[in-house]
Order: C-alpha cells, then structure tokens, then sequence
C-alpha cells in the first residue's frame, strides 16, 4: 500500500532533507525508522527538499509498505523509533499513483525574522535575529510586486538546473506582531533559495538600503547580484503542502 504521512520537525541538527554520505538527514533518520517497524526496505519521497537548518510544521512524504500494522497506528509506531526532533502527526493510505512531490499544487512557508536590539535564547533556532529598525510598510510594499506569475531567476541561487525559473507567488504577506515580523509565502513552487533570498531582499527594503519600487527592476534583471542576500536557514518554515 502506499502511505501519505504528515510530518514536523526541527531541522537544526539536520544536513536537510535529502539523504546524504556523510551527515544526518531527515529522509535517512525516517526511513531507519520506518524500516525498523516494518521490516522492509524503505524509501520515503517528500514533497520537497527543505535544506540543512530549515524547520517543517507541515512537511508531507509517502512510502510503499506491506506492513499489517493498522493505519490509525502507524504515527504510533514510527514515532516510538525516531528522535525527538521528527514526528510523524498523520498517516493515510491513499492511490498507488500518489506522489509527495508531483502531485503538490502549492506550498505555504514562513521566515521569521527577531527584530529587537537583543536576540532571543529561546527563539534563536527559529527566527533570524536583526536588531535594526524595520520599515514594515515599505517591506509590505515591495511583497505585492513580487506576486502573481514572474521570472524569480534574481531570486535563485546558483546550482540549481531547473527547467523553468517562472513561478507563480499567490501570496506575500510581512506580519508584524511585537518584536517579530514574519514573511508568509505562497506559491505553486520555489527555486533553489528562493524564500531566503526574497526575504534578504524585503529585509534591504525594511532598512531603506533599497526602494521598495527597485523590486519591479531585479525581477527584470533576472541578475541574482541585484537581490538581497540569502539569509539564515533556521528563520524558514514549511507550514503547509497543498494538493
């Protein structure tokens, strides 16, 4: 059968998502697991690779089994073989045609940013800490014009071989409650950095290194050189896989 599993984790002590020789990463330490209950040989496809660092609130992935443990059991029995840092939240049995991956339309994420004149111990794994201040209107500003349908090669970094660097952002917001502000993307897909590179680049806006109307100009330019820089890893969040 092929099982649709909902996943949330910390990613701080991970290599990313994708399995790797010679770090720990979120696909191996799932697959362990889920081999150990089953006794099979596993392989668990995600819906997408969060890179080393990133963090999963809405994470989703499906593997084939033949196990003959109940379905309603199976997070149960997963989780009782994973760190503390990874748990499965649901489990589903869905069509054998069923891919993680390509059957996602859209995806959620957030990056948080710590705006304060000091950082935060207990939210230092979440957010990126920037103790200037922000202009939060000017940053609103300049994340409408990034949404709708729009060549974001500006917004990628280097190492990616995509066929397409069109994609299509539903939604931008900057949220603002007391010391944090929080980007919220939508989108049916994101290029290699894409969140991390746009936030650097809101970031530019909020402290008036650059105009928010210089937004239009860089997606034109298509010239990574043009953006903001790619901020820190832990400040990104998948929120939500939408199918």
């Amino acid at each position: 059968m092929n099982v649709k599993i909902l996943l949330e984790y910390d990613g701080t002590a991970y290599s990313g998502w994708q399995r790797q020789k010679n770090a720990p990463s979120i696909q191996e330490v799932l697959e362990r697991a889920i081999g150990f209950i089953t006794g099979e040989k596993i392989h668990v496809v995600g819906s997408g690779r969060t890179d080393a660092g990133v963090h999963a609130l809405g994470q989703v992935a499906n593997f084939k089994t033949n196990t003959r443990i109940p379905i309603e059991k199976l997070p149960y029995a997963i989780n009782s073989k994973l760190p503390k840092d990874i748990v499965v939240k649901h489990a589903q049995v869905v069509s054998e045609d069923f891919h993680a991956r390509f059957w996602a339309k859209a995806k959620i994420y957030t990056y948080t940013i710590y705006n304060d004149k000091f950082p935060s111990p207990l939210l230092r794994k979440y957010s990126y800490f920037f103790p200037k201040p922000l202009d939060v209107k000017a940053m609103e500003k300049a994340a409408q014009m990034l949404i709708g349908i729009h060549d974001f090669k500006a917004f990628m970094a280097s190492g990616s071989q995509v066929k397409s660097t069109v994609r299509h952002i539903h939604r931008l917001e900057v949220l603002r409650s007391g010391d944090v502000v929080k980007l919220v993307f939508e989108a049916n897909g994101f290029l290699y950095n894409m969140v991390r590179i746009i936030a650097g680049t809101l970031l530019d806006v909020g402290t008036g290194k650059k105009d928010a109307a210089e937004t239009l100009s860089i997606i034109k330019s298509k010239d990574r050189t043009q953006a903001g820089k790619t901020l820190a890893p832990q400040g990104l969040c998948l929120v939500k896989v939408i199918y």
